[in-house]
């Protein structure tokens, strides 16, 4: 089926020369009247101090607290267990040394618990005598 008239379409007619005007070439826009860059903004700081401090002061729950000073004693506990079996083998590994070194740091944080602090504190007394046993206090 075929449409013929004014707002049917035929194919291979040219496009009416009638709206075409210009010379044809290209020309940008006058750059002088661009608009104003502006500088880049500094990052906005956080509100204040005091708030960054009240984050940081957040209590975190006691229990949590506890399993992780556990478990951190325990690792200082294995840790100086394999030294103690290097030592005795006479394979003592600088990596044991340095296991015992990231231990003692682990262990000065409180638990909040007197009795785990207690032993804590003795675990890290250990820990630093054999670091100075080992040179590297």
């Amino acid at each position: 089926m075929r449409i013929y008239g004014p707002n049917g379409t035929t194919l291979g007619t040219p496009a009416s020369q009638g709206r075409r005007t210009g010379s044809g070439t290209f020309v940008l826009p006058d750059t002088s009247s661009a608009q104003e860059t502006r500088s880049a903004a500094a990052p906005k700081a956080a509100t204040s101090l005091d708030g960054l401090l009240a984050l940081q002061g957040i209590e975190e729950n006691p229990v949590e607290r506890r399993k992780r000073s556990v478990a951190r004693g325990k690792t200082a506990l294995d840790v100086l267990d394999d030294l103690k079996m290097g030592l005795l083998s006479g394979n003592l590994d600088a990596s044991t040394v340095l296991r015992l070194r990231d231990a003692a740091a682990n262990l000065k944080s409180s638990s909040g618990d007197a009795g785990l602090d207690s032993v804590l504190s003795e675990i890290e007394l250990r820990v630093e005598v054999e670091l100075a046993k080992a040179g590297q206090a």
